[in-house]
């Protein structure tokens, strides 16, 4: 979840702010801008403070001039925290879990009542949302295909890091381990609430939860 948030902190201090000044000059005369809701409004809709919100938005806009980010720039932005590898098939469907509108862009709105929900949100709010990250058709069910997807391009992300080292196997192997502990009847799909009590009854897997949520 962390790398969520440095992606929209850490490079501000990278800016050139004679340069930015310049080209948020340029975009606001070419481009529609979007002017987020209230601060005092994202307040009460979320887990962070005002100044928090501030900070967030300031980080946003300078990654973000226009207002909201589209699938490429995320898919840019994310990539630079995984020089090793190749983020850009995670990156999409974490960009489409964000994209809650499902329009091709996230506003600032719909980001940080996302990360809201990642970083200070109830055990319960941040498996739902893990939910409908891996859920990548949007039906209400996790299939073995979707889990394959999700367990291969995080492995394509990590690269040569990958832990332990990507064998022929081994993500079909991630894949059965899921579903052994997540579909108690046995029908092929893991439920959400299948998948919410799998991971509170479980230790080990509330590990590797936390492993996975160190990658949104």
């Amino acid at each position: 979840m962390g790398v969520v948030l440095g992606t929209f902190s850490v490079h501000t201090k990278q800016v050139d702010y004679r340069r930015r000044d310049k080209i948020d000059d340029e975009l606001e005369m070419t481009m529609v801008c979007h002017r987020p809701e209230g601060l005092e409004q994202l307040e009460a809709q979320t887990n962070f403070t005002k100044r928090e919100l501030q900070i967030l938005y300031r980080g946003f806009k300078n990654e973000c001039p226009s207002g909201v980010v589209n699938e490429e720039t995320f898919k840019h932005i994310y990539a630079q925290f995984f020089p090793h590898g190749d983020a850009s098939t995670y990156a999409h469907y974490l960009f489409n879990a964000f994209d809650t509108t499902s329009n091709g862009s996230i506003k600032f709105e719909e980001f940080v009542m996302g990360l809201s929900t990642l970083l200070r949100g109830t055990l319960r709010d941040k498996l739902e949302w893990t939910f409908h990250l891996y859920d990548i058709n949007n039906d209400g069910y996790i299939n073995r295909e979707e889990m394959t997807e999700i367990v291969r391009a995080i492995y394509d992300m990590m690269g040569k890091y990958t832990y332990p080292a990507l064998k022929g196997d081994v993500p079909k192997q991630h894949v059965d381990a899921f579903f052994q502990k997540m579909d108690k009847n046995k029908n092929g799909v893991v439920t959400l609430e299948e998948f919410i009590v799998a991971c509170q009854e479980d230790e080990m897997m509330m590990r590797s939860m936390q492993l996975f949520e160190n990658v949104m």
